[in-house]
């Protein structure tokens, strides 16, 4: 009886790693600021107000001075799967279920806070508590694709204090360092019948209460499922530099190392089908060692994850009294998920050996073969007037999604186009406020799974589905100076 135990380390993994709803390729939650996204995240170089902490925190020097900064994103996802099926292991057999469906939730909140305050004319300290990663996506426990992932959700929040200091009137630098809480849930079916045990306990059963063979088949009712959560801090740290090369042209460079986390939580396993509710206690649920197949009821399971480093090289032009051009390029090292290892508290009887002795593995191992990517942003803003300021932008983000075949059904991530607009409005001087739009156009994408191979704990067949993904943005700030 092949795994069950997939359920969950799947799940595990991608809850530490992918962030659908959050509107940026891969994980990331795709805006911290709403100056920034007035501008479709192009204007790293600007350091308009205590927010450029997190886009490039030598502009905190640059501040006339103190100031907190507060922002709430809105985010309305919409990630619509379709012609989806899918084939249990052992049978080849369709795997009965809803087809299409939507796996997002209607809006997500995400808040963020800034505090800067300028110590003197060259130094100023700031802290920012924002939300670097946050997703959910949840499929009916009905649908043909249960086997593979059912349910995630990850919140991440990161804590940062930084400093800045001038060196001169040209060059600032910006050094914080980042404390980061992830939390992550998910569900996922497995197929407890993919060895054909249950099928042959039924029959079993079946021929001795009619006194003569009976066969069974329990394809598609011996399906069960886990609950996982986890937890962890993680720590990183964040370099930046600003340079005025004249008055009219800045440059900046802004990186963010890799944070490493090691997600540990606990399993909780549930048999769903006919045919094994009456076996999980004696069978499934056991200890190996106890005659069982491993699938412990609140076991412990951890996996280790890299969310990965990125380099910024931003710049801002004054065209005129009036106009500001921005521009931004940003390298992630998406690469480093090239692989993740969920290792479970008690070893799982996944098959039988050639010489029928069990098959045991405590991980399951997920190769998806990550590109490292490169984001593109462009744009500008217009004084209208004295309080009054208008900004756009458009950015091009790269998906680091190779093709269907290494796609995961909850991350159903594609090439991005951003669209934004937004405002930002000065009132007497120390209240201002920013308002703004994003439209994120998402290539239609397609995954496209192979069935499990056996060298680990998955209980999944082939499956397919077509994804139509796009997201809208509003995002509402405030400052304050003082």
């Amino acid at each position: 009886m092949k795994s069950i135990f997939s359920i969950r380390h799947t799940a595990f993994i991608a809850a530490a790693f992918y962030v659908q709803t959050a509107s940026a390729s891969g994980y990331h939650f795709g805006t911290q600021s709403v100056t920034a996204q007035s501008t479709a995240n192009s204007a790293g170089a600007e350091a308009a107000d205590a927010s450029t902490l997190f886009t490039n925190p030598a502009g905190l020097s640059k501040l006339g001075g103190s100031e907190i900064t507060a922002a709430a994103n809105l985010v309305a996802p919409h990630i619509k799967y379709s012609n989806a099926e899918a084939q249990h292991k052992r049978t080849g057999a369709a795997v009965e279920g809803e087809t299409g469906g939507k796996i997002t939730d209607d809006v997500t909140l995400a808040p963020h806070l800034y505090g800067a305050y300028k110590v003197n004319d060259g130094v100023a300290v700031g802290v920012g508590v924002y939300v670097p990663f946050a997703s959910s996506t949840e499929y009916s426990e009905k649908s043909v694709l249960r086997h593979h992932l059912n349910q995630l959700g990850l919140t991440s929040v990161a804590v940062e204090p930084v400093v800045s200091f001038k060196v001169n009137e040209r060059h600032s630098f910006g050094v914080g360092a980042v404390a980061q809480h992830s939390s992550a849930e998910m569900r996922k079916f497995a197929d407890w019948d993919v060895g054909g045990t249950v099928s042959a306990l039924a029959s079993a059963q079946a021929s001795r209460a009619a006194g003569r063979p009976v066969a069974v088949d329990a394809t598609g009712k011996a399906d069960g499922h886990a609950s996982v959560k986890g937890k962890d801090w993680g720590f990183g740290y964040h370099l930046a530099w600003l340079w005025d090369v004249n008055d009219r042209t800045r440059i900046g460079v802004n990186y963010r190392s890799k944070v490493k986390h090691n997600l540990e939580g606990t399993a909780d396993w549930k048999a769903d089908g006919e045919y094994v509710k009456p076996v999980f206690d004696s069978l499934i649920g056991r200890p190996v060692a106890q005659g069982g197949r491993g699938y412990v009821p609140g076991e412990k399971a951890s996996v280790e994850i890299v969310t990965p480093e990125s380099l910024s090289v931003h710049g801002m032009f004054r065209a005129s009294d009036k106009l500001n051009l921005f521009g931004d390029v940003t390298w992630t090292r998406h690469s480093r998920f090239n692989r993740a290892d969920l290792t479970f508290e008690n070893a799982k009887h996944i098959a039988l050996n050639g010489d029928g002795t069990p098959r045991l593995s405590d991980r399951t191992v997920i190769l998806p073969d990550w590109r490292d990517t490169y984001r593109v942003a462009f744009g500008g803003s217009y004084q209208y007037s004295e309080p009054l300021q208008l900004r756009a932008g458009i950015a091009f983000d790269q998906s680091p999604v190779r093709s269907a075949e290494s796609r995961l059904n909850t991350l159903p991530d594609g090439n991005r186009i951003w669209f934004s607009a937004g405002a930002k409005y000065l009132y007497r001087k120390k209240h201002v406020f920013d308002a703004a739009y994003s439209h994120i156009h998402i290539n239609d994408t397609a995954f496209k799974a192979a069935p499990s191979d056996g060298t680990n704990v998955d209980s999944k067949g082939g499956a397919r589905a077509d994804f139509n993904n796009y997201a809208n943005i509003v995002g509402l700030q405030y400052s304050y100076r003082f």
